[in-house]
């Protein structure tokens, strides 16, 4: 497809105050072009050595601050093999424990992803063993039967537990740095947005026949826009795009409500540009000026009017009232970061199949003076085959392809991913893989 640029896109070269969020941009990191192997997504070989290696080392998130708002609310997490029971506790702290009973396995709470409230201990279903909100025993019942005493470990096995962004996280690993010092810059660039005054407004977790990275790959780039979203093509400039890689994580900034340079320019605006403009409170019939002024026209008309349609954007430079500032929190966290909205993808392996994944979908708004707090019902949790349920069509468009491209994988013509610039995101999350697998000096790199 030829390119016409029409305009470059311009960006704010400094963040909304000393508070604000970085966005001066990274230089490139040298990470080579080697192929990366396709058996990485479809060995059960790899699989293992990712969980030994990386997803028991790493920060994970476990659920919402607001999922367990008083001491006794509880809910369970899965990540592989691994049940995790996240509790409030009675001084409002948050701690977690693997969802295990010490006596002959049973599962504590066996809902998953469903909030539960107030409990005042856990009691196993099987024998009645008992255990307070902090883990430690509280009953075993005919404990003089047992010649060897209760377990010495005292109750349930905790985990490292943790709270940032009014989410909860947790490790496998005992001794993981804390939880600060893993998401790096992460918290000086989101913080701005104040995910605490976002409401829930859809929570669903669909499995899908792919490898968890090849969901994770499909949203680090916008290489595959023009192929799979040509609606997008209306709606963003998805050439002129920043891109910087951290330690761990990386990001791209991304321009909404503008014109690809792949596409002619129309004689209208788009349908999609018009839902930009309506949602910021504009009539794009009254609008005269050209279709490439209108994103900067929506930030200023939201910065104008923002604080008497109670939104508070002073935190934000004017880019965040438009742009998609897209991150990825290594190593399953994908955040699609807007003024007015938060849609966040949690990418969790398939414990037995590498060909498969569960894809957790959360959608966060930002209320407005509109929004009925009392009338407000939080979306309850669902669990859903490929295809039974919507995510939007975006990401719908995905979800279709993903299939197609696990099966190519496990082609034997098809020898691994040749990546180019626009996708500089997937290799660097290759390279922190490759940090977790072999370690930070190997020269093993994702050429295993």
């Amino acid at each position: 497809m030829k390119v016409r640029r029409q305009q470059k896109i311009k960006r704010t070269a400094k963040p909304q105050g000393p508070e604000g969020t970085p966005v001066k941009a990274e230089p490139n990191p040298k990470l080579g072009d080697k192929l990366i192997p396709a058996e990485r997504y479809i060995s059960p070989e790899f699989a293992k050595l990712e969980w030994e290696m990386m997803w028991s080392k790493v920060w994970m998130l476990g659920c919402l601050e607001s999922d367990i708002p008083e001491p006794g609310d509880h809910i369970v997490t899965e990540i592989g093999k691994e049940s995790i029971l996240i509790v409030r506790q009675k001084d409002k702290s948050v701690r977690a424990f693997h969802n295990v009973c010490m006596h002959r396995g049973n599962k504590l709470v066996h809902a998953v992803h469903q909030p539960q409230e107030a409990a005042n201990e856990f009691r196993c279903g099987y024998h009645d063993w008992r255990y307070g909100l902090d883990g430690r025993f509280t009953d075993i019942p005919d404990l003089e039967t047992f010649p060897q005493g209760a377990p010495p470990c005292g109750g349930l096995i905790e985990i490292p537990c943790d709270v940032w962004g009014s989410f909860v996280w947790y490790s496998l690993n005992p001794e993981v740095e804390p939880l600060r010092d893993y998401l790096g810059i992460i918290p000086q660039h989101l913080d701005p947005y104040h995910f605490d005054r976002m409401v829930l407004t859809d929570w669903k977790t669909v499995e899908w026949d792919c490898n968890w990275k090849a969901s994770v790959d499909a949203f680090n780039e916008s290489y595959h826009v023009q192929g799979i979203h040509p609606q997008l093509l209306y709606y963003l400039d998805d050439l002129d795009i920043q891109i910087d890689c951290y330690e761990k994580h990386n990001r791209y900034l991304i321009a909404f409500g503008v014109l690809s340079p792949r596409v002619v320019s129309p004689s209208e605006i788009p349908p999609p540009i018009k839902v930009v403009m309506r949602g910021a409170g504009m009539d794009p019939a009254s609008y005269e000026g050209s279709v490439y002024d209108i994103r900067e026209a929506v930030q200023a008309h939201k910065r104008k009017h923002g604080e008497q349609q109670g939104r508070d954007y002073s935190a934000l430079n004017d880019d965040q009232l438009t742009d998609d500032y897209h991150y990825t929190i290594f190593p399953n966290v994908t955040m699609n970061v807007h003024a007015d909205d938060l849609m966040m993808f949690r990418q969790r392996p398939h414990p037995e199949d590498p060909n498969k994944m569960y894809f957790d979908y959360f959608m966060f708004e930002l209320p407005d003076n509109e929004f009925d707090h009392e009338e407000y019902r939080r979306p309850k949790h669902r669990l859903y085959k490929h295809g039974e349920t919507s995510l939007g069509l975006v990401v719908n468009q995905d979800a279709y392809n993903l299939p197609f491209v696990q099966a190519g994988m496990n082609s034997s013509a098809y020898p691994g991913l040749w990546i180019g610039n626009q996708e500089l995101r997937i290799r660097h999350f290759h390279k922190t893989l490759d940090d977790y697998l072999y370690g930070s000096n190997s020269a093993a790199r994702s050429d295993k």
